[in-house]
């Protein structure tokens, strides 16, 4: 294969929130629940996918990783590559956690690594918020830490803002899927000069806040007329726990990007975060809908290569090589 340096790349991605309440499409903030990539050179294409829900994803030509990774090498002048493909993921698909996202990013940095980084890390973004239609989960999952950016289809410009220290998250993730064209289709075509107003409002004083480290100025900047209102009759307990989840000690509370995961940001330094966390799981129970708690700090680093040789076999097997990276 000409032009490959490195026959097999391990990468490893982060998770993302996107949106952070009144932020449509232009916040992300990438969280500490991970998959890991493998592409290695191979003879004949395979696809090994390990984690729950992953058995629904197609495991020939028609997966993502493949296709992702074969546009990058076609971008860089290269025939269609075979490529043995193994990918573990924590981040639940079709949740509102970036799973597609960091799908697109892991196999673009992946590939990019395969070609010695050809790349810039600015063309991968465009790349990604190319394939993905928006910013903010691509963003976060590639760079780390929160993303300020737009797109307009041609351009993607952006401003990484490094979290602050205090800043934790607690995401409360149903056991059901939704569709991010399904949350989509529930948006209105127009939105009064009002509702604009208030979020233009609300999003700046959440950078600003995020920016500046004054986490007591979440509360109110975290609040949105333009998605979530709309989105809250396809999620049971979700405007109750936007409402109330700073009576229970969070900073402020969204829907995590399409949904259905819910996600509060607390103050790592709280004493209310077991009220919080029973807050939202018995609100859920109350509504009849079984769920997930977990405990996220955000991902300062994003996409990261973990292993990569410039052979296409190693020692250990995919499972065993992430299982004991130790990153």
């Amino acid at each position: 294969m000409n032009n490959i340096v490195n026959e097999t790349v391990v990468v490893k991605i982060p998770a993302s929130t996107a949106n952070l309440g009144p932020g449509f499409d232009a916040l992300g903030m990438a969280l500490s629940l991970y998959a890991w990539l493998e592409l290695s050179v191979a003879e004949t294409t395979e696809v090994h996918l390990y984690g729950d829900g992953m058995e629904e994803l197609p495991t020939d030509t028609r997966n993502l990783v493949y296709k992702v990774a074969q546009q990058l090498f076609a971008k860089a002048g290269l025939e269609e590559q075979p490529l043995k493909i193994s990918m573990y993921s924590e981040i639940p698909l079709t949740r509102g956690l970036g799973s597609s996202a960091s799908a697109i990013v892991g196999a673009l940095v992946a590939a990019n690594e395969m070609l010695g980084k050809k790349f810039s890390d600015q063309e991968l973004f465009h790349m990604a918020t190319e394939l993905e239609g928006h910013p903010d989960n691509v963003g976060a999952s590639l760079l780390g830490g929160i993303i300020v950016s737009s797109w307009d289809g041609i351009d993607a410009p952006y401003v990484k803002i490094t979290p602050a220290n205090a800043l934790e998250t607690l995401v409360i993730i149903p056991n059901f899927q939704l569709s991010t064209e399904k949350a989509r289709h529930a948006l209105p075509e127009q939105y009064t000069k009002q509702d604009v107003v208030f979020n233009i409002g609300r999003s700046s004083l959440l950078v600003a806040a995020l920016a500046s480290g004054q986490l007591q100025l979440i509360r109110q900047a975290m609040q949105d007329r333009i998605h979530q209102p709309y989105r809250a009759a396809l999620i049971p307990g979700m405007s109750y726990i936007l409402e109330h989840a700073v009576d229970y000690g969070a900073l402020g509370a969204a829907l995590s990007g399409a949904g259905p995961t819910l996600i509060a940001f607390v103050d790592c330094h709280s004493d209310s975060k077991e009220q919080l966390e029973q807050f939202m799981n018995e609100t859920m129970k109350r509504e009849g809908i079984s769920a997930e708690t977990l405990w996220l700090t955000p991902d300062h680093f994003g996409a990261r290569v973990i292993y990569e040789s410039v052979n296409a076999v190693h020692d250990l097997p995919f499972m065993e090589l992430i299982k004991g990276e130790g990153y």
